[in-house]
């Protein structure tokens, strides 16, 4: 485990273990700053892509206390309520206990009711318009 302090501020701790490389960090974070900007500013990186909450890279599941994100589209309500949070758009309200998550699993989570695995042509033979009918 890794500690970081904070500077004098309205700050909450974050404890956070990154799944890909089995290091948890226990901080102090700002609460009017992006969480993942603050993790960077202290040395920390985890795992991003967009930085504007439209990707699911930097998905966490929080197990305790409150990590705001309404701003973003990248986790729709039902996966928040789930406990999942975009770190890019997260900012602390209270101390939180998080961990990574995989972004293929998240991304199937958000996405897979509207995207089958199949590809669209495949699905002309179940139609019976199969192409050379």
């Amino acid at each position: 485990m890794t500690e970081y302090s904070s500077m004098s501020c309205d700050c909450y701790s974050l404890t956070i273990l990154d799944r890909h490389t089995n290091q948890e960090y226990v901080v102090e974070l700002p609460s009017d700053r992006y969480v993942l900007e603050a993790l960077e500013e202290r040395g920390i990186e985890l795992p991003f892509a967009c930085r504007n909450g439209a990707c699911t890279t930097c998905a966490v599941r929080v197990k305790s206390g409150c990590l705001e994100q309404s701003e973003g589209m990248g986790l729709g309500a039902e996966l928040q309520q789930m406990g999942y949070a975009l770190l890019c758009i997260g900012k602390l309200r209270s101390d939180v206990v998080a961990e990574t998550q995989d972004e293929d699993e998240v991304y199937q989570l958000q996405f897979s009711r509207h995207f089958s695995r199949r590809r669209w042509y495949e699905k002309l033979w179940d139609w019976g318009l199969g192409l050379g009918d």
